[in-house]
């Protein structure tokens, strides 16, 4: 169990430096659009579909990782009562399986809109980049989110001593 979860954890690292890339893409498109704009008058015309798209890419590749990894926000009101019943581990393995549930239905709908998309040809405005391939993206992202939720209710179900408490 520990070499998969090693390589796994290896592996989740790919998506995190394709985001970090993009964000580093979108300072430098951006502080390049705000100098054209602010000396010559002259901003870059596709700089919104590009940051919208840049965007979508770090927030989509950094979802499984963060899921898998328990990185979300989580708000501890009721983390006493929970501690004190020793129902930590069945509150975990069940929000993570409803949230894995509940997500791959939008994926499925995402699917669905790019698969529209590809069939109208749709295209972004001023580079005409077709908008079915960030729609797959997130799709296939949100699919591996879900994945990534299911793993880690099993684990609280089937190997707690496997997964760290980043609250702890």
């Amino acid at each position: 169990m520990q070499p998969l979860l090693r390589f796994l954890k290896t592996l989740s690292r790919i998506p995190m430096v394709v985001a970090s890339i993009a964000l580093f893409a979108l300072m430098c498109l951006t502080f390049a659009d705000v100098l054209m704009r602010s000396i010559f008058n002259a901003p870059i015309e596709a700089a919104t579909e590009l940051i919208r798209m840049g965007i979508a890419l770090i927030v989509f590749a950094a979802l499984p990782v963060l899921s898998a990894q328990n990185g979300h926000i989580a708000v501890d009101l009721l983390d006493g009562p929970f501690r004190r019943f020793s129902l930590e581990r069945v509150r975990d393995a069940l929000v993570a399986l409803v949230c894995a549930v509940m997500l791959w239905w939008p994926a499925g709908r995402i699917v669905d809109l790019a698969e529209r998309a590809r069939g109208y040809g749709d295209v972004t405005e001023y580079l005409e980049i077709p908008t079915f391939y960030v729609a797959y993206f997130i799709a296939g992202m949100t699919y591996l989110t879900a994945l990534a939720l299911l793993g880690r209710a099993a684990l609280h179900i089937f190997a707690p001593q496997t997964l760290v408490s980043q609250h702890d």
